[in-house]
């Protein structure tokens, strides 16, 4: 067995978890079902395909580390299959770990974990009426942290005309990005790109050679100061707080969960029409479907600007390393306020082109950047703590996650819509997601249960929103 340790960021994530504030991100894929057996089958080929692969094997636990016995977290990996067990063998045996049961958290019994077996991870529940419903409750339940960080529901439709499973990965497991690796991985295969492998690191002495001792003090100097700069960002960014109290709210430790389709030659005829990028159609959208919502329920868009976090990925896409969490991110007002849906694609558009000028490393957005400077004691330390400052720094995640533009299949039948579930900060009411599938465009939205109870309302006004910007950029 080796041990590597997390990576800062992945240790801040495995730290601001609480009871309450589950911080696992997921994917709610939607199958047709080609049989009446499609879910079963399903649910036993995910079994089978997660036990290769090497990132769903691996555990987080606490190991004491020098200098100083330092106590940190590390990821473990253990071979599978067995010590001197053929692939093949053991692929072939019985999968009596796929789980069978009901939603209910006391009807499925939480086995403890047999000698680390990889493949219990997977769960074929009963037939539900509503996909949704079911992911809202499976969203408020915290992985197992002394398990495999991650877990697969295949969720059945009533009738069988249709099958869905709910992936959820912790983040300190994966971002965005390495999540679709792994989950695309036990689709049926395709033909991918092959990952560009990273070239190694030069071997590097004890003592480093003092011809790169002035690049390194300009290194950390430069470290330093953009430390200080995020800082002082995020002071300013609490100075003018015009949120709406319908985004915050004592956690209740329960979810929902909805998704919206639109159609992307909608966004793309917007973008056209009004100018900027796919992406700040999207946010304009969440925009305006927020004044909506706040105002159908009488709420007020009045004088209400909340700041979204949009995360940015610091990871290229076909490299195959490093594993962990590369993100960082651009703070924004959200501009709810505003009557005009066409301007309030302009002033998205304008926000984001002054964030992407700065680029993802200053400004209030790019605090994940700051784990890297807080050592191991100081996340463990400090976890609860900054989990609880989140309202303070940020009103609502906003989210883009990547999808391949091919077609997905598990067990030949055709995945036809993936909505991803970010999770939700705790004070936070709600965090929104976008993923791009197929020529249509997937708004997964994550709520606490008892604060939004009318979560339907705002995923009709994400689709009234795009009509009102597609009707007025005709004109």
């Amino acid at each position: 067995m080796t041990a590597d340790p997390l990576a800062p960021l992945d240790l801040a994530f495995w730290n601001l978890e609480s009871a309450g504030h589950p911080m696992h991100l997921a994917a709610l894929g939607v199958f047709t079902a080609g049989s009446p057996s499609a879910a079963a089958h399903a649910a036993d080929l995910l079994a089978a395909r997660a036990a290769a692969v090497p990132g769903l094997r691996m555990r987080i636990r606490d190991t004491w580390r020098p200098p100083g016995l330092r106590r940190s977290l590390s990821a473990l990996r253990r071979p599978w299959p067995a010590p001197g067990e053929p692939l093949t063998a053991a692929l072939g045996r019985p999968l009596t770990s796929v789980v069978r049961g009901s939603l209910a958290f006391g009807g499925a019994a939480r086995e403890p974990d047999p000698g680390f077996d990889p493949l219990n991870h997977v769960r074929l529940r009963e037939p539900v009426a509503d996909f949704h419903t079911a992911a809202g409750e499976l969203m408020g339940r915290p992985l197992e942290r002394t398990r495999p960080p991650w877990e697969a529901h295949v969720l059945p439709e009533e009738g069988g005309a249709r099958f869905a499973v709910l992936f959820k990965f912790h983040h300190a497991l994966a971002d965005g990005l390495r999540a679709l690796t792994l989950a695309a991985a036990l689709m049926d295969p395709t033909d991918l790109p092959t990952p560009r492998t990273r070239p190694p690191e030069p071997s590097r002495g004890v003592v480093p050679d003092v011809r790169e001792v002035p690049g390194m003090v300009r290194d950390a100097l430069a470290e330093a100061g953009r430390a200080l700069d995020i800082g002082a960002a995020v002071a300013r960014s609490t100075l003018d707080m015009r949120s709406s109290p319908a985004l915050a709210c004592a956690p209740s430790g329960t979810r929902r969960t909805a998704g919206v389709v639109v159609d992307l030659d909608d966004v793309h005829r917007i973008r056209k029409s009004a100018g900027g990028t796919v992406n700040d159609v999207l946010i304009a959208v969440v925009a305006g479907a927020l004044r909506r919502w706040l105002d159908e329920r009488g709420d007020g868009s009045d004088g209400v600007a909340p700041r979204a976090l949009v995360p940015v990925s610091r990871r290229r896409p076909r490299t195959a390393h490093p594993q962990g969490n590369r993100l960082s991110g651009y703070l924004m007002r959200l501009p709810v306020d505003e009557k005009d849906p066409v301007t309030r694609l302009t002033r998205v558009r304008t926000a984001m082109d002054r964030n992407k000028e700065a680029g993802p490393h200053r400004g209030a957005g790019a605090v994940a950047l700051l784990a890297e400077h807080v050592p191991p004691l100081g996340h463990r330390l400090g976890g609860p703590l900054l989990g609880q400052a989140a309202r303070l720094w940020f009103d609502v995640l906003v989210t883009s996650v990547p999808l391949p533009g091919f077609g997905l299949r598990l067990g030949g039948d055709p995945l036809g819509a993936v909505f991803p579930l970010a999770p939700l900060a705790p004070g936070h009411s709600l965090a929104v997601a976008v993923s791009t599938y197929r020529g249509r465009v997937h708004y997964g939205l994550v709520a606490d249960g008892a604060a939004v109870e009318d979560l339907g309302l705002l995923a009709r006004a994400v689709t009234e929103e795009v009509t009102a910007l597609t009707v007025a950029c005709a004109h």
